[in-house]
């Protein structure tokens, strides 16, 4: 039991404790909450790595160990839509290892790609994540790479439970949402910085130690092996590649016509003040006019 001495400081602490759980700001609208959810399989299959992948209760669990990892895809190609999984991820040493959840055209599109990145770049555990957020139009890594990389820490730890992630992607905009907190805003500008051609969801886990941990600095390490990855509450609110044009997806805000409200744009504010760590527009390294939209 505490001291009469130290019960002023505990007290003066624990209200310190709560707000600092509890300071978000709201966004003041759920994207979420107008999409339902959906089972695994109404929604995807197994791309690779069968053996490592199991679906139980809702949750699909996938992991990497020296053998191999695994990946998930869409039964469908979206040309459109709101895209979200609730994720866990593993505490510890998971240096080298990359979390993801993206849409890609790779697979019809191999050497000129379109994709949309949310990846949880592993860590060491002195260190938190890094949710990297990327956005490519007609480029992989066996031709012209053109990376369009924010890089966030998070106002939470991602190990000790789910949490929601998800890409809107509209014909105007894509928004990057972190349990409905609009986290980045990449506007459609030019239809040459944009991705217009129909892709598929993928989620995956795999080896990625030449770059994903401080620049290939810390590899994976399989002594900590597996390396697992959770998902669920999965949610697919958008145009399939067959729908007619007049089929339009999701909107981020309550206005429905785009964009965000002025609520939602705060918290966008505030979570990039506080937790971007990365902007490729202000990285004075890069070649700015391949990036003409910064």
């Amino acid at each position: 039991m505490a001291s009469p001495l130290y019960l002023p400081l505990i007290l003066l602490i624990i209200p310190l404790m709560i707000t600092t759980a509890q300071n978000t700001p709201s966004p003041g609208y759920y994207p979420s909450s107008r999409i339902s959810s959906i089972g695994f399989g109404q929604g995807y299959s197994n791309l690779w790595g069968a053996q490592h992948q199991r679906v139980e209760q809702g949750t699909v669990t996938i992991w990497l160990d020296r053998s191999s990892g695994s990946g998930y895809k869409s039964l469908q190609p979206y040309r459109s839509g709101y895209f979200g999984a609730a994720i866990k991820l593993q505490p510890g040493y998971t240096a080298g290892v990359i979390t993801s959840f993206y849409l890609s055209n790779n697979e019809a599109h191999p050497g000129d790609h379109d994709e949309i990145d949310i990846e949880f770049l592993g860590t060491t555990p002195d260190k938190p994540y890094t949710l990297q957020t990327n956005v490519y139009i007609r480029g992989s890594g066996d031709r012209n790479i053109i990376g369009r990389e924010m890089k966030f820490h998070l106002w939470f730890d991602p190990t000790q439970d789910f949490h929601d992630y998800a890409i809107l992607w509209t014909p105007s905009e894509i928004i990057f949402l972190v349990d409905d907190v609009p986290i980045r805003r990449y506007p459609r500008k030019s239809d040459a910085t944009f991705p217009l051609r129909p892709m598929w969801v993928y989620g995956s886990i795999w080896d990625a130690s030449s770059w994903a941990t401080e620049d290939g600095k810390y590899k994976a390490d399989y002594n900590y092996q597996p390396f697992i990855g959770r998902y669920r509450n999965f949610k697919i609110g958008g145009c399939t590649a067959d729908r007619p044009a007049s089929c339009s997806p999701p909107s981020a805000s309550p206005s429905g016509s785009g964009g965000l409200s002025q609520q939602q744009s705060s918290v966008m504010e505030w979570v990039q003040r506080n937790y971007l760590v990365y902007d490729y527009c202000r990285d004075g390294k890069r070649d700015h006019t391949l990036t003409p939209e910064c």
